[in-house]
């Protein structure tokens, strides 16, 4: 066996070691690693665990150190410009240089084929348009919002205190007030990290109803409407599913909740926390547009909305015949991609589950048209946003505006090292480790957020004014365009049908008609 050798060369080497100890005590220095390695040696033999480790003991260990530093080798060694997953290396020094106010243009023309199939391009004029210098906002509040907000083409998308350190959050709503943007809090619960800085808020309920949760885990109405007049509270939205890992909840070791988690989500200190997959609040769709209904109530008319990844076409025309029978809507409702997001998930739930951002906005855009609620309803998009060319293709898929959560972590700071559920992100970003979060300056990272903010909106403006339109409302479905082959490209206009408004009530085209009539405003069918 291979391991005999070396294990006797190991033991040789010890014998050796002790050997020189006993002439002179001047080997000392040499022989304690010896003795050492022949310590590890042995115990690699010796123990159970791991295989490799058995069959070649000492050498084994450079296999576990070079798969452990492989991601950087990857990243910083081998992957080209525009390889790298989940984003390449040219969205991330996009991000980082407009971040820092420096120049975010190449020479030399791309290093992208544009010719691979499934690659997209927008449409130039051949009559450009002035760049507007006023960024645009989208009012968000339909007929029954009484405080309706006004919100940026660019927002900071869902990230909880808990999941990221104090110093992110701190940098993130501060570069929101700067900016004059919102900041998404997540499903955390509404911290001081949060309400500290003066940035305009979205309050994420998730289905822990952290912040507003009854001893049980059920949704506490006095907690939620104290919270939600705070006057940096431009918005309410409730999390159905994240792009990451939609349909299942999550599990907040009780080691990891201290005495200030524990306040803000309203949890007791040291105990571990479920949140289910599911909400108490509702079972059916017309049960989720009246407790979206009585959560603006509770909220004194500010804008309500709600969060999912996008799967059953039929489940959303449910969720959009019950607010017809209901005479109510929400305000707004965000779409996440399944491209994932800041939470970390099980691979297969990353990978194979839930539709991608593209297809899951104009599923919602024409279900809301086609039920003649198109016109109350904003929608907001998030899943990769992070050039002004991301921000424009989800305008012309069919969002009112986006969210970015991984670009304003890399306007944070963030290098990509994936290390974000343990708690050992080296720049302090994802860690509640205080020594690592030290490293973070909130000061300077908040100016770097709304840099990145306002140089990705202009970007925006300047695409669509290239696009021969003055601003968002201008853009249509055949000003984007895909390769669908290596000589074919069809637009959007053409890879998707776009319903007439109140077409589905009054005459349902065929490919939509079976998910019309099968939908359910009191049982999600799937």
């Amino acid at each position: 066996m291979l391991k005999t050798p070396l294990l006797l060369s190991t033991a040789a080497a010890g014998a050796a070691a002790t050997a020189a100890v006993a002439v002179s005590p001047r080997w000392w220095a040499a022989a304690l690693p010896l003795l050492l390695l022949t310590a590890v040696g042995v115990h690699d033999v010796l123990q159970r665990r791991h295989s490799v480790l058995r069959n070649y003991p000492l050498l084994g260990h450079l296999r576990f150190a070079l798969e452990a530093l492989r991601p950087e080798i990857q990243q910083y060694f081998v992957e080209r410009n525009f390889d790298g997953r989940p984003y390449d290396r040219d969205t991330r020094s996009i991000v980082y240089e407009r971040a820092k106010g420096t120049d975010a243009e190449e020479p030399f023309g791309t290093e992208r084929d544009l010719y691979l199939p499934g690659s997209e391009y927008l449409v130039p004029s051949m009559a450009p348009r002035p760049v507007r210098t006023d960024p645009p906002r989208v009012r968000v509040g339909g007929p029954d919002c009484t405080q309706p907000y006004d919100m940026a083409l660019l927002n900071v998308s869902a990230m909880s205190f808990g999941s990221l350190s104090a110093n992110a959050i701190l940098a993130l709503n501060a570069g929101a007030r700067m900016g004059g943007f919102a900041h998404d809090t997540g499903e955390g619960g509404l911290s001081e990290y949060h309400l500290g800085p003066g940035g305009d808020l979205v309050w994420e309920i998730g289905t822990g109803y952290f912040g507003c949760r009854t001893d049980d885990g059920g949704f506490d109405e006095r907690q939620f409407a104290r919270k939600a007049a705070h006057p940096q509270v431009k918005a309410l939205s409730l999390k159905i599913s994240q792009g990451a890992k939609p349909g299942i909840g999550g599990v907040l070791p009780g080691p990891k909740v201290t005495a200030e988690i524990a306040r803000v989500r309203g949890v007791p200190q040291g105990r571990t926390v479920v949140s289910p997959p599911y909400h108490r609040v509702y079972g059916t769709p017309r049960e989720l547009v009246r407790f979206l209904h009585r959560m603006r109530e509770l909220a004194d008319g500010k804008p309500v909305g709600f969060k999912l990844c996008v799967g059953s076409r039929r489940e959303f025309l449910a969720v959009c015949r019950a607010a017809l029978e209901e005479g109510t809507a929400p305000d707004f409702i965000v779409v996440d991609g399944a491209e994932g997001g800041t939470g970390a998930a099980p691979l297969e739930f990353a990978d194979i589950v839930g539709l991608p951002l593209g297809e899951g906005l104009t599923t919602v855009h024409n279900a809301l048209v086609g039920t003649g609620l198109r016109d109350r309803v904003r929608i907001g998009a998030g899943g990769k946003v992070a050039t002004g060319g991301d921000l424009v293709r989800r305008l012309v898929q069919g969002a009112d505006y986006t969210n970015a959560a991984r670009a304003m972590m890399f306007a944070v700071g963030c290098i990509q090292a994936q290390r974000c559920h343990t708690n050992t992100c080296p720049v302090g970003v994802a860690t509640q480790d205080a020594r690592r979060a030290r490293a973070l300056d909130v000061a300077d990272k908040a100016v770097r957020v709304r840099r990145f903010q306002e140089a990705t909106v202009r970007s925006a403006l300047q695409i669509m004014a290239a696009m021969g339109v003055d601003g968002p409302e201008g853009l249509r479905p055949h000003m984007l365009v895909q390769r669908a082959a290596p000589h074919t490209v069809r637009s959007y206009a053409e890879l998707h049908e776009w319903l007439a408004p109140g077409q589905l009530l009054a005459s349902p085209p065929e490919s939509w008609a079976a998910d019309w009539e099968a939908a359910d405003p009191d049982r999600f069918t799937g």
